[in-house]
């Protein structure tokens, strides 16, 4: 009977022209990752090919849960949970949808269990290589709106992603691409080439916490992770920093990194025609605001984690939150409490914006049995890719936890995607691999490490 049922699935992938194989699943594990920084129905598609060619091909020798995997279908669950007392049914429930890759990716790749660390590589490397292109469009699509008249601000930050995709989700999204480069085992003028080229990327991408963080990471992997002298580290951090010096240079990407993490100190009032601009003091203690106030990134998200101590303290949210994606409601009571319906500079009202806080948002929405399992999922990662030593795993696990600090990556599609497959990449596939493969050959220098992992 199983036989007969083997042979009906296979016959079933054949005539929809999937043959089962590494090959195909390295192509569709790809496929999921390359379609983020597209329109949400491609990359819906490209998941529902994954699970389904998952399920069809799966055999029961080969399925394995772990604890890692369960985390993200954990959360899910209390999200479809949150619906029986959400303030916000209706709003709730279109969340939900938008949230199903924390259920579904993580199962695929139970069901997937069985492949090594070298498929994992291989679609790290399709990756990277599909940023390059992406990249190269959007320089692209740029240099043509410039020529066209629009000026040099097409370069930058926002003007340079497209209404699909913010500037600091495409950071995060060309950030594992361009640390693949930076670790590759088989090192090339064109794959310090790429490095270079996705790193200058991000620096016109303009969002302060990646390049920061990546700065930082590329720091490290020079000082603690490359197979170089100490000689050469040194002079490789000095080169680097020097180049970064070079890109931070030019003053649209310096004046927005400064006019972001510089404390703002008027404290005096001011005529209403003129811009305020608000402190953190202010932000934190001040009950109205006015039409001329102006929040930087860090007094804005410090008035949200206010707000948030708010809520907490007039209603009973400690253990449930207000539901997924419904205390939005309640942000936009508190902009009309505390009189904040000015727009900032991107045409945004404040008080119609989510907390921009991973933590607090679901801390907000699902209560403290939420921020846990965020916490946990976080930590379990963190301590794998400590663990495994594999740089690009701990690069990923580091931009993950300071992210979460300033956006609520995982309320977005893109965002819940694009963690959830490195996640379960990283956690599944890699983390048994290691085990199995514990180091290839390096065919470059003779030793036996893989690209991004440190010796031993």
């Amino acid at each position: 009977m199983a036989t007969i049922y083997n042979f009906s699935r296979n016959a079933l992938l054949q005539k929809i022209g999937l043959s089962p194989g590494k090959r195909l699943l390295v192509f569709l594990i790809s496929a999921v990752m390359l379609t983020i920084p597209l329109g949400n129905t491609y990359n819906s598609i490209a998941i529902i090919l994954f699970v389904l060619y998952s399920i069809l091909a799966a055999k029961k020798e080969n399925i394995t849960f772990n604890k890692e995997l369960l985390l993200p279908i954990l959360l899910f669950v209390l999200m479809a949970l949150s619906l029986f007392w959400s303030i916000n049914f209706k709003s709730s429930a279109k969340a939900l949808s938008k949230e199903a890759s924390l259920l579904f990716i993580p199962l695929a790749f139970c069901l997937n269990r069985h492949y090594t660390k070298r498929l994992a590589l291989q679609v790290l490397n399709n990756y990277s290589l599909g940023m390059c292109v992406y990249a190269l469009y959007f320089l692209i699509r740029a240099y043509i709106r410039y020529i066209g008249g629009e000026g040099a601000n097409v370069f930058f930050y926002h003007e340079l992603a497209t209404n699909a995709i913010n500037a600091i989700y495409l950071s995060a999204i060309v950030s594992p691409a361009m640390l693949w480069f930076l670790v590759k085992q088989h090192r090339s003028f064109w794959g310090y080439a790429s490095f270079l080229f996705l790193l200058g990327f991000i620096f016109l991408l303009s969002s302060k916490t990646i390049i920061i963080i990546n700065v930082l990471l590329i720091a490290a992997y020079y000082l603690f992770y490359s197979p170089l002298t100490v000689k050469a580290k040194i002079t490789s951090v000095v080169l680097f920093f020097a180049f970064v010096g070079v890109i931070g240079y030019n003053s649209m990407i310096k004046d927005r990194i400064v006019e972001e993490f510089t404390p703002n100190v008027q404290t005096e009032a001011v005529d209403e025609t003129e811009l305020h601009n608000v402190t953190i003091h202010e932000a934190w203690t001040k009950q109205n605001f006015k039409g001329n106030d102006y929040f930087n990134g860090i007094a804005f998200r410090v008035y949200q984690i206010r707000i948030f101590t708010e809520m907490l303290q007039r209603d009973r949210i400690l253990f449930t939150g207000y539901g997924l994606n419904a205390s939005l409601e309640k942000i936009t009571e508190k902009g009309e409490e505390h009189t904040l319906y000015q727009s900032n500079d991107e045409q945004m009202t404040y008080s119609k914006m989510n907390f921009h806080n991973q933590y607090v948002e679901v801390f907000a929405d699902l209560g403290i049995f939420g921020l846990l399992i965020i916490v946990v999922m976080l930590g379990v990662n963190l301590k794998n890719s400590l663990k495994n030593k594999d740089f690009i795993h701990i690069a990923f696990a580091i931009l993950m936890i300071a992210l979460f600090l300033t956006e609520s990556f995982l309320w977005r599609q893109r965002g819940v995607v694009f963690f959830t497959i490195f996640y379960c990449l990283f956690n599944g596939i890699l983390l048994k691999g290691a085990k199995k493969e514990k180091y290839e050959k390096n065919t470059h220098n003779g030793s036996s490490r893989l690209p991004g992992v440190a010796s031993v």
